[in-house]
C-alpha cells in the first residue's frame, strides 16, 4: 500500500508533520523529486529537526529510507544533514537511508550558475533558492549531468565535471569557482558515499512487499514544472505524475494521495498570486504564522486561501483525502475570506481554471466568500467537536468547495500532538 504525501498550494503548507505521523507505520519512506531547496520542519518528542534533502521518515526509528531518481543531492547538505539529525538523537539514521544511482548530483558550480543566472533576469528574477536546483535539472535534461551512481568511477565523474565547468565559463567567462577544489572533496565523499548508493528497482523490489511505504512529496503542485505558474516554478514535477514516474510506482498500488493544504495561502520569491494580501490582512497572517522560509529564511507572501488553486491542484494530483495546516493562525480574525472564482481580464469567471499565461494570472480579479471567525483559541485542540461551530463551518465549506475531498487531518500548532484525525 502507498500513500503520497504532496504539497497542494506554492509549498510550505507544513507537509513535515503530517509525513511524520504517517512515517511512525511507514517501512518505507521515499523523496521523489526537489533537492536541498526543500525545507519540512518536524518538532518530535520535543525535538525540532529540520529536514531539506533527507526523508523525514527517518525520524521513525524502524523506517528505512530512499532519495530516489527523480531528486538531485548536494552531497556535502546530505552529509551535513545526516550529522545534524543523528546529534540530536537520531543515532540509526545513517543505517536507514538510501539513495539511488539514478538521482543526479548537484554541484557547487551550480549554486554559481543559478546566482548568475538569476541576475541576468533582472526585474523577472524566478526568485529560487540559490541551491543550484535548476541548473542542475538543465544539466540533466540535456543529457549531460552527472549521476549520484557515477561519483564511483573517477575518471567519469572528473572528465564529466571539467566538462561542466569549461561549459560553463564558455557561457559565463571567468566564474567564482575552483573544479579542483570539488574534484579534491569528492575524492573522500567517493568512500563515505558507496554504503548509501544503491540500484534503486532492485531496492525497491527488495521492499515491494512493505506493507506501508510513504512518498513524501517536495514544493507544491503550484511548483510544478508542467501544471505550476510556469516560469516561477521549480525543476521537477512535484505533483502526483512525478513521484509514479521517479519511483517506478505502479498506480493500482496507490491507496491514498494526500493533499496537504494550509488554511490560508503563502507563497516564497517571485511570481504571480492572486489571492496575496499587500495590507494589513497579510502582514497579520505573516506575522502570527511565523510565515519565514525553513531552507532560505525568506519572508513568505501571505493571502486568504485560494479554493480555485486547489481545486485544480485537486484536478492534476486526485486527492483522496486533504490535512489542513495552521487552523489557528486563522483564530483572531473577526472575518475570513476565501478565494472562490477568478474573474479573467475578458470578463470570464472561472471556478476551476488556473491560466498558463502568467500576464494573464496578474490580471486576475479574485472573487471572495466571506465567513465569519471564530474569535477563540484552537491551538493544541484535538477534538473535531471542540472546534468552535465558526471554524468547523470553514473547514466544511472547503471539504463542499473542493469537491467533497475529506478535511481528514486538521493542524492547530506546530507541535507533532497539535492535530485533529477525523474518522
Amino acid at each position: 500500500m502507498v500513500s503520497i504525501v504532496l504539497g497542494s498550494q506554492w509549498g510550505d503548507e507544513g507537509k513535515g508533520k503530517i509525513t511524520d505521523m504517517l512515517s511512525q507505520q511507514a517501512t518505507l519512506c521515499c523523496r521523489a523529486a526537489g533537492g536541498h531547496n526543500a525545507g519540512h520542519t518536524i518538532v518530535h518528542d520535543n525535538v525540532t529537526y529540520d529536514f531539506h534533502i533527507l526523508p523525514s521518515g527517518l525520524v521513525s526509528p524502524s523506517c528505512i529510507n530512499l532519495i530516489g531518481a527523480g531528486t538531485v543531492v548536494h552531497v556535502p547538505s546530505f552529509f551535513k544533514e545526516l550529522a545534524q539529525i543523528e546529534t540530536k538523537g537520531l543515532t540509526s539514521a545513517s543505517k536507514r537511508i538510501f539513495i539511488s544511482d539514478r538521482a543526479h548530483v548537484c554541484f557547487d558550480l551550480h549554486s554559481v550558475v543559478d546566482g548568475l543566472e538569476e541576475a541576468g533576469l533582472g526585474g523577472r528574477k524566478v526568485g529560487t533558492t540559490g541551491k543550484g536546483i535548476g541548473p542542475c535539472y538543465s544539466d540533466k535534461a540535456a543529457r549531460r549531468g552527472v549521476r549520484i551512481g557515477e561519483i564511483l568511477d573517477e575518471v567519469t565523474f572528473e572528465r564529466k565535471l571539467r566538462t561542466l565547468d569549461t561549459s560553463y565559463r564558455a557561457r559565463f567567462g571567468d566564474i567564482s569557482y575552483d573544479v579542483e577544489e570539488e574534484i579534491a572533496r569528492f575524492k573522500e565523499y567517493r568512500t563515505k558515499l558507496q554504503p548509501y548508493i544503491v540500484d534503486q528497482l532492485e531496492f525497491l523490489q527488495k521492499h515491494k512487499d512493505s506493507p506501508n511505504t510513504l512518498v513524501e512529496g517536495a514544493n507544491a503542485l503550484m511548483l510544478d514544472l508542467d501544471h505550476g505558474t510556469y516560469p516561477f516554478v521549480t525543476s521537477s514535477s512535484t505533483g502526483l505524475g512525478g513521484a509514479v514516474q521517479a519511483l517506478a510506482l505502479n498506480p493500482t498500488s496507490i491507496k491514498n494521495v494526500i493533499g496537504v493544504l494550509k488554511a490560508y495561502t503563502t507563497r516564497v520569491g517571485s511570481g504571480p498570486f492572486p489571492s496575496e494580501q499587500l495590507n494589513e490582512d497579510g502582514d497579520k497572517l505573516q506575522k502570527v504564522g511565523r510565515e519565514f522560509g525553513v531552507t532560505t529564511g525568506r519572508r513568505r507572501r501571505c493571502g486568504w486561501l485560494d479554493l480555485v488553486l486547489a481545486r485544480y491542484s485537486h484536478a492534476i494530483n486526485h486527492y483522496t483525502a486533504l490535512n489542513l495546516t495552521k487552523l489557528d493562525v486563522l483564530d483572531d480574525f473577526d472575518e475570513i475570506k476565501v478565494g472562490v472564482a477568478y474573474i479573467l481580464p475578458d470578463g470570464t469567471r472561472t471556478t476551476f481554471t488556473f491560466p498558463a499565461d502568467p500576464n494573464v494570472v496578474d490580471k486576475i480579479q479574485v472573487e471572495y466568500a466571506t465567513l465569519p471567525g471564530w474569535k477563540s483559541n484552537t491551538m493544541g485542540v484535538t477534538r473535531y467537536e471542540d472546534l468552535p461551530p465558526n471554524a468547523r463551518a470553514y473547514i466544511e465549506f472547503i471539504e463542499r468547495e473542493i469537491g467533497n475531498v475529506p478535511v481528514k487531518w486538521i493542524g492547530t500548532g506546530p507541535a507533532r500532538e497539535h492535530m485533529i484525525a477525523r474518522e
